[in-house]
């Protein structure tokens, strides 16, 4: 299982008084971090973080995101929590609401959309672990809402029935956190249902390899060959035009 128990700075600040980069504020409780391309609007993606919190990472990737021309928002799922270790987030999760959690995703969509190119299109969703984990979970629950999903190492094992986005997904070669038989299972049924899964795994690597701010497990080359793919499959499975 991924790290999470429960789930079944703008270039533009487009009204979320954040400032050039700053915080936004969903139409729920709870702040994100909102990046608009300087070229103006785009497509959006919703980022989700794991269980170490709203980091500078995330941050990045939010940022990276919207240079790639994308309006890019993040959630703070934990309420501006950043865990010190692994025993910490597991406390904090435990004290969590997962349906606080959820509804705050739902939301984070809708306040993203409203600051995208078109706000009556879907959206993309890229998580980390948890995050990973809450984006399958999303994309499967409002399949309207969501036309890509981007997973680093988080895996779900609900009905995908009703998903229609297309899933990419990077994982390691070694993870304690996601066993092989929860990624085979999740993968085959994916595939039973005739649904668009690709999925890479990256030798050599462990669990949180692509975060940047993990030192000891970060691997420099496979997290730029995993940014590459995603590059390439967010052109490939969303509209990036901007307004």
């Amino acid at each position: 299982m991924s790290d999470d128990s429960h789930p079944e700075p703008t270039r533009a600040a487009a009204d979320t008084g954040g400032g050039e980069h700053g915080a936004a504020r969903p139409t729920s409780a709870g702040s994100a971090y909102l990046v608009v391309p300087e070229t103006g609007r785009g497509h959006g993606v919703l980022v989700l973080h794991s269980w170490w919190g709203l980091t500078r990472h995330v941050k990045d990737v939010v940022e990276a995101l919207a240079d790639a021309g994308y309006t890019a928002l993040a959630p703070d799922l934990l309420d501006g929590a950043l865990p010190a270790d692994g025993d910490e987030a597991r406390d904090l999760l435990a004290d969590t609401d997962p349906n606080q959690t959820a509804a705050l995703i739902l939301s984070s969509i809708v306040a993203l959309r409203a600051h995208s190119a078109d706000p009556d299109a879907p959206i993309a969703m890229l998580g980390y672990s948890m995050g990973a984990s809450w984006a399958l979970w999303a994309a499967t629950r409002q399949p309207a809402s969501v036309d890509a999903v981007v997973a680093y190492y988080g895996v779900q094992n609900i009905d995908f029935e009703e998903l229609t986005a297309p899933v990419l997904g990077h994982y390691a070669e070694t993870d304690p956190l996601v066993t092989d038989d929860e990624l085979v299972e999740m993968q085959a049924h994916l595939l039973l249902l005739d649904k668009h899964v690709e999925v890479h795994h990256y030798p050599g690597t462990g669990h949180w390899f692509a975060e940047a701010d993990r030192s000891e497990h970060h691997d420099e080359d496979a997290a730029a060959l995993a940014w590459s793919r995603t590059l390439t499959f967010l052109a490939e499975h969303t509209r990036t035009r901007v307004v």
